[in-house]
């Protein structure tokens, strides 16, 4: 079964707020770019993309017939997703485990782990 890994960055420091980014220690620093690589190198991981700044987005609608789009996310801010990437695993168990592995959910985010449809 294929596996999208949504991970949503919440209150996890990454390099792209260098304030919250330096208040990590050089260790977690460290380990969270050791983290990332070792999840990029599993079998059955296709690393995904870093996506930009959820202020960057925007959100289309069609309602009557018309496109409507809005500056921004429709989430809110925190519960945005940060990035992606899809597993292959055995089972939804592996899955866990390997989102388990993925820094944002043990530095202030999440992930949310959905099956694939296959048609």
């Amino acid at each position: 079964m294929k596996y999208m890994m949504l991970i949503h960055q919440g209150d996890a420091p990454t390099p792209r707020d260098p304030e919250a980014w330096a208040r990590l220690p050089e260790a977690e620093q460290q380990a969270v770019f050791a983290d990332y690589k070792a999840l990029n190198e599993t079998p059955g991981v296709t690393p995904g993309l870093a996506l930009d700044e959820p202020e960057t987005a925007t959100t289309v609608r069609v309602q009557d017939g018309r496109t409507l789009t809005t500056d921004g996310p429709f989430v809110e801010i925190k519960e945005a997703v940060g990035g992606w990437l899809l597993f292959e695993a055995d089972d939804l168990d592996a899955a866990i485990e390997l989102a388990a592995r993925i820094p944002a959910a043990r530095l202030g985010g999440a992930v949310e782990v959905r099956p694939i449809m296959e048609w």
